[in-house]
């Protein structure tokens, strides 16, 4: 175990970190999709300016409030207010709940992974995604596998572990990306894949549309699920949180435009239907990829794109619930991690297996898949963020003088933290529960 809290041994370690935790399955799997779903460039610009204005409060001050505090979710909340501490049980269990789904899809991408590698050759990708999904005993087995990666890296501390993945995946992660957007772009008609876009629909703006927008910013920058406080109480005094913030922002924003521009390109190029939901990734593009030359190797090179992004994402995730185990029980990592390791597999299996012989059990007429998926995204995310930020704004009454030498910026946090981001996160916390 080990003897005093860590930190981060750079301002590069931590911002590529941080940049790991926000480029996941949400910017390459989930982003394009509700993009699609939301008609395309009218989407993209208003996500833009939510992600580039409102979502800095909420994130810096979820990093700040680690970096005073310097404990993990529970201990941060319980050193504002004893009482407080059930509140900052929330986020733990925000991220065990999380990554009871989202790891079942890091499960299906190292199934795909494999299937590049042996080159098989398939007809209909719609009905071998389905028959993947349905089948108990492979996704089940890879779900496991993945949750152990995941908390492999966890258990091995943030400099061996969290660190070291992060400078390892996240380097890959930007090359394999860079090379399939220029291969995208290569693709016949690939403009009509850049005009959707970038090619403004206004007609499609509405309500709906922009709490879509606000919802997908504050799920692909991993706020609300404690694991960006946890980072941030290992932050040293020195280290400048509105600059790292801005970094993690337009990183994660470039990221996903550049997986947008990998996509719809090519999604155009074949007549494709780019609203065609979360099967987007696992049943249109591998159709797309087995009518190019060498379409194996870039179908290899997509999904060990996709799990780069799923690990550096998924190590964040467990951590905020690891380090809650460690500091609260004071047991090492590796017990932690092991404790993990049952639970989230506890959780999981089950949750995989509601695409098959589970299908029949529903929770509030939704499998348990997505209602995991309902109950996280919809509601204890924004729920979890709304608590803080009313705790920060209101009780703790932080000011962003303390921390942001800019007075309009500084103005414009203040008011946000306790005006304009509850009341964004009170209408989507409304609308998930319609």
């Amino acid at each position: 175990m080990e003897n005093k809290r860590p930190v981060w041994t750079s301002k590069y370690a931590f911002i590529i970190t941080a940049i790991g935790s926000a480029v996941g399955l949400g910017n390459i799997w989930r982003f394009p999709y509700i993009m699609g779903q939301n008609g395309g460039a009218i989407f993209l610009a208003v996500y833009l300016l939510l992600i580039l204005t409102i979502c800095f409060i909420p994130l810096i001050n979820e990093l700040y409030i680690g970096k005073l505090t310097k404990k993990e979710c529970v201990g941060a909340y319980e050193s504002i207010n004893p009482k407080l501490k059930y509140i900052g049980m929330l986020n733990p269990i925000t991220g065990i709940l999380i990554s009871a789904f989202y790891f079942i899809v890091g499960g299906w991408i190292i199934y795909y992974i494999c299937q590049s590698l042996i080159h098989s050759q398939i007809k209909d990708y719609g009905e071998y995604f389905s028959a993947l999904i349905q089948n108990p005993v492979y996704p089940s087995l890879l779900t496991l596998l993945f949750v152990f990666i995941c908390v492999f890296f966890a258990a091995r501390g943030v400099k061996k572990g969290i660190e070291a993945a992060n400078k390892i995946f996240m380097p890959l992660f930007a090359v394999i990306l860079i090379f399939l957007v220029i291969i995208s772009l290569n693709l016949p008609n690939a403009n009509l894949g850049l005009e959707y876009m970038f090619k403004p629909d206004f007609s499609k703006l509405n309500s709906h549309m922009v709490l879509a927008a606000l919802g997908q910013a504050f799920f692909t920058l991993s706020i609300g699920m404690g694991a960006l406080l946890t980072y941030g109480s290992y932050i040293s005094e020195d280290k400048s949180l509105v600059k790292s913030v801005y970094t993690i922002i337009l990183s994660d924003t470039t990221f996903a435009l550049l997986a947008g521009i990998m996509i719809f390109p090519a999604v155009f190029s074949f007549n494709m239907q780019p609203n065609s939901g979360a099967g987007l990734v696992f049943v249109t593009l591998p159709k797309i990829f087995s009518q190019i030359p060498y379409g194996n190797y870039i179908s290899l090179a997509f999904f060990v794109l996709l799990f780069c992004a799923a690990v550096t994402s998924g190590i964040s995730i467990v951590e905020g619930p690891c380090a809650s185990l460690t500091e609260r029980f004071k047991i090492s990592r590796i017990k932690a991690c092991t404790i993990l390791f049952l639970i989230i597999s506890a959780l999981a299996i089950p949750a995989t297996l509601s695409f098959g012989i589970l299908s029949s059990i529903k929770i509030f007429d939704k499998s348990i898949f997505d209602f995991l998926d309902y109950l996280t995204s919809n509601l204890m995310l924004p729920l979890n963020t709304l608590f803080l930020c009313l705790i920060s704004g209101w009780y703790l009454k932080i000011k962003g003088q303390n921390f942001i030498k800019n007075k309009f910026l500084s103005f414009f946090f203040n008011i946000g933290l306790k005006y304009i981001v509850p009341a964004a996160l009170i209408s989507l916390i409304i609308v998930g529960l319609n």
